[in-house]
C-alpha cells in the first residue's frame, strides 16, 4: 500500500523534536500536517491519553495493539511495540498480542481486556454486559472509563492511518523479540 495523501513539510522545530523523541518523524504526523489543526488535535489527544493513570499501562498498550492488529494498522503495531520496549513493559507478552487467543502468556484480566478491545473494534461493536461487568469488577469505574476511551482513541488512530495508507516505519525492528503475526481466523468479526 502506498500513502494515499503525500507527506507535508513540517515546521523544522516540530520535525527535529519528533526525531529526537522517536528517532524519526512519524509518517501519520507528516501526512496529517496538510491540516495542521487536525494534526495538532490528534497529537494533543494522544499526549493527554498517554498521561492518564487510572488504568494499568500494560493493559492500555496491549489493548491498543489488539485494535491495531484487528484493523490492520501496521504503523500502530510497529510504534506500539516499540513503545512497550521503551516503557519497560513485558515484551514477551506484547509480542504475542496479535495472536493472544492462542498465546498462553496472558493473565485472565489481560485476556478480558484484549477481548474488550476487539469487541469495541468490531463493526458493529460486540461488547456484552457480562464482559463489561467483569472488567468493571476487576478495574473499577475510573480505570474502566479510561480503558474504554483509550480503546476508542486507538480506533481513531488505527482507522485514520489505515485509510491514509500509512504502514510500518520500522520502529519495532529495534526490539529483540519479534512481533507475532495475527492468525488468519481469529474468531472476531471483521472491522470496517
Amino acid at each position: 500500500m502506498a500513502l494515499r495523501v503525500p507527506k507535508a513539510e513540517l515546521p523544522t522545530e516540530l520535525s527535529e523534536s519528533m526525531a529526537r523523541q522517536l528517532g524519526a518523524v512519524p509518517e501519520p504526523v507528516e501526512v496529517m500536517w496538510h491540516n495542521p489543526e487536525v494534526a495538532e488535535a490528534s497529537l494533543e489527544m494522544g499526549s493527554k491519553a498517554g498521561g492518564w493513570q487510572a488504568a494499568d499501562e500494560s493493559l492500555k498498550s496491549f489493548a491498543h495493539m489488539a485494535v491495531a492488529a484487528q484493523v490492520g494498522c501496521g504503523w500502530c503495531l510497529d510504534i506500539g511495540y516499540f513503545q512497550v520496549r521503551n516503557q519497560d513493559l513485558d515484551m514477551a507478552k506484547a509480542s504475542q498480542v496479535p495472536r493472544w487467543r492462542e498465546a498462553e502468556v496472558f493473565t485472565p484480566l489481560e485476556r478480558d481486556v484484549l477481548e474488550y478491545a476487539e469487541a469495541m473494534t468490531n463493526t458493529p461493536p460486540t461488547v456484552t454486559d457480562e464482559l463489561s461487568a467483569c472488567l468493571l469488577d476487576q478495574l473499577g469505574p475510573a480505570a474502566m472509563v479510561e480503558l474504554t476511551v483509550f480503546i476508542s482513541f486507538a480506533n481513531f488512530a488505527t482507522r485514520s492511518n489505515t485509510a491514509l495508507g500509512i504502514e510500518s516505519q520500522g520502529f519495532s525492528s529495534a526490539c529483540e523479540i519479534p512481533l507475532a503475526a495475527r492468525p488468519e481466523n481469529s474468531g472476531t468479526a471483521s472491522a470496517a
